[in-house]
């Protein structure tokens, strides 16, 4: 595997996810990097995670995944966090979160917008979550969206600044993104999920032990000690 740099000649990104902690799982270290180097970064969050705990009550769990999900953002130096309060399981890809995620692009007129794995699968036999194949599907096509002032007219003034779209985890990574000096950063970031890695067992539930090791492999594509991975569309 090789990876080309990814760009970082820009200013402003948002990241549209499914769950408070899609971020965190490989891409915190990277906003570290970035936030650090003064660039604005804006989440925005489709759905609370509220029924990614299957002991607890999801009217329970949304409001703590939310407050998990600011102290997330805190340690790597994202300010701008926002929930559309979509349901969690249940998105479809369409013509809702289509609009949803133009109105998010026009309002904050990113130069790069984030997101998590919209492919099928992680790359193995694991089948990944429909929710982040309908958030990432969707958000393609409202990068073309947000440019064209005669689809979606009452969500704001058409922008057409964004220069590419960057996904997370993908299992095809085209760009890397050293994060040697931000990867503690990134384990402290995904820590701030106490509650749902507390409902996890094996590696899942130590940030550390996930991360190191896909970061490790990174590193030496990219040529530096660790890394984080992208798709780069666009």
């Amino acid at each position: 595997m090789d990876l080309e740099p990814l760009p970082e000649d820009w200013a402003t990104a948002v990241a549209i996810v499914a769950h408070p902690d899609d971020m965190e799982y490989g891409a915190a270290g990277a906003v570290a990097r970035w936030t650090a180097q003064g660039k604005r970064v804006v989440y925005v969050l489709v759905t609370d995670g509220e029924a990614g705990i299957s002991s607890m009550d999801p009217l329970e769990v949304g409001p703590l995944r939310r407050a998990e999900q600011v102290a997330a953002c805190n340690v790597v130096g994202v300010a701008d966090v926002e929930f559309l309060g979509l349901p969690d399981g249940l998105l479809v890809e369409g013509l809702e979160l289509r609009s949803a995620f133009c109105a998010s692009i026009r309002r904050h007129q990113p130069d790069v917008v984030l997101s998590i794995n919209f492919r099928d699968s992680w790359g193995g036999p694991s089948w990944n979550h429909v929710d982040h194949r309908a958030v990432g599907r969707s958000l393609l096509d409202a990068v073309r969206d947000a440019a064209n002032p005669w689809i979606f007219p009452d969500a704001g003034v058409a922008w057409d600044g964004v220069r590419f779209v960057a996904f997370s985890g993908s299992p095809q990574p085209t760009h890397g993104v050293d994060i040697t000096d931000t990867f503690d950063a990134a384990v402290e970031s995904l820590a701030c999920h106490a509650v749902y890695l507390g409902n996890l067992s094996g590696e899942m539930s130590s940030p550390a032990d996930f991360l190191r090791g896909p970061a490790v492999s990174a590193g030496t594509a990219l040529g530096v000690d660790l890394a984080a991975t992208f798709e780069v569309i666009g």
